[in-house]
């Protein structure tokens, strides 16, 4: 498969006063296939969002570049880059609660974007039949929707546009677990019909492996981890992988009463004050000398479609 989106060494700090910076994204490299699902996780506070908002543009990047179908995407993004992108890259907030305008009519709010197609606005019943709601529905406000009919309402404001990579900013963190997969297998029956390639951020780890074709592991603005989902999933290599996935909980209630708990321990550290060596080292249980030195790279595993930025596979 031929890349669609390429990020190499991206980074994106936020200045906070007194020459203190957050380094939110840093010198992050990715390639994201066409027709692909990449799943991005992590704990809060990974950058994660920032990531994905910093690939759209919302976000100046503060070094290193994107790239859409080969072409270098502009550092700062103008009203006229706006409107260029809008019709080939979109994104569904995690929030339906705040990302819709309480002022403007359901129907009006999915419109928006079809004055920059010219499109008929007839096809916002046929969109929000598609996502599972009725037409009649466009002359409500979003207040009279639930949450998982907002995200429903989102989801159709960003396909309507056609695109053609579509980020995904924990669209199902803010809904009920019983509505949760419901939005995921809408999202994923919209990508096979459409060809549609996702970076799907989330924190549920097993929702990321069922819909995502690879998975990468983020920490204090860093990538870990590497690789397919499944295999990153079930046979995790980075210490912080492994922790987050058996903090995962069961969907068996016994089997969750029975499972060994092992929470990641301490917190993770402030994106100002930024340790040396590896980001994980001062919570990982495998902690070496040289973890507390030098930053590991992201280097691809001998014999596995993996990559990943531990000490413990270092030459």
């Amino acid at each position: 498969m031929s890349e669609l989106v390429g990020l190499d060494k991206l980074s994106c700090f936020f200045d906070v006063g007194r020459g203190q910076r957050v380094h939110a994204v840093d010198n992050v490299s990715l390639s994201i296939a066409e027709g692909e699902t990449l799943g991005l996780v992590g704990e809060s506070g990974s950058g994660k969002s920032t990531l994905g908002k910093t690939l759209m543009g919302l976000n100046d990047k503060t070094s290193g570049s994107v790239t859409y179908r080969g072409k270098h995407l502009p550092a700062h993004y103008r009203s006229a880059d706006f409107k260029r992108m809008a019709t080939v890259m979109q994104m569904i907030f995690q929030d339906p609660y705040s990302s819709l305008n309480p002022r403007m009519t359901v129907g009006e709010i999915i419109a928006e974007g079809l004055r920059l197609r010219n499109g008929p606005k007839e096809r916002v019943g046929e969109w929000l039949e598609k996502v599972g709601l009725s037409a009649s529905h466009a002359s409500r406000y979003p207040h009279e929707f639930s949450g998982g009919q907002r995200q429903r309402i989102g989801i159709a404001r960003a396909l309507i546009m056609e695109p053609e990579f579509v980020v995904c900013d924990e669209p199902i963190s803010a809904l009920d677990v019983s509505v949760q997969a419901q939005v995921v297998n809408l999202l994923n029956d919209l990508k096979k019909s459409m060809g549609l390639t996702m970076l799907f951020i989330a924190h549920d780890l097993s929702m990321v492996r069922y819909i995502s074709d690879r998975m990468a592991v983020m920490y204090l603005g860093s990538i870990m981890e590497l690789g397919k989902a499944a295999d990153v999933y079930f046979q995790p290599r980075h210490p912080y992988t492994e922790i987050l996935i058996a903090s995962n909980p069961e969907p068996d209630p016994n089997a969750e009463r029975q499972r060994l708990s092992t929470p990641i321990q301490g917190e993770i550290p402030s994106p100002v004050n930024v340790p040396a060596g590896c980001r994980f080292a001062g919570r990982c249980p495998k902690v070496m000398q040289v973890c507390r030195e030098k930053t590991p790279p992201l280097i691809p595993l001998l014999n596995e479609d993996r990559q990943v930025a531990c000490h413990l596979y270092s030459a």
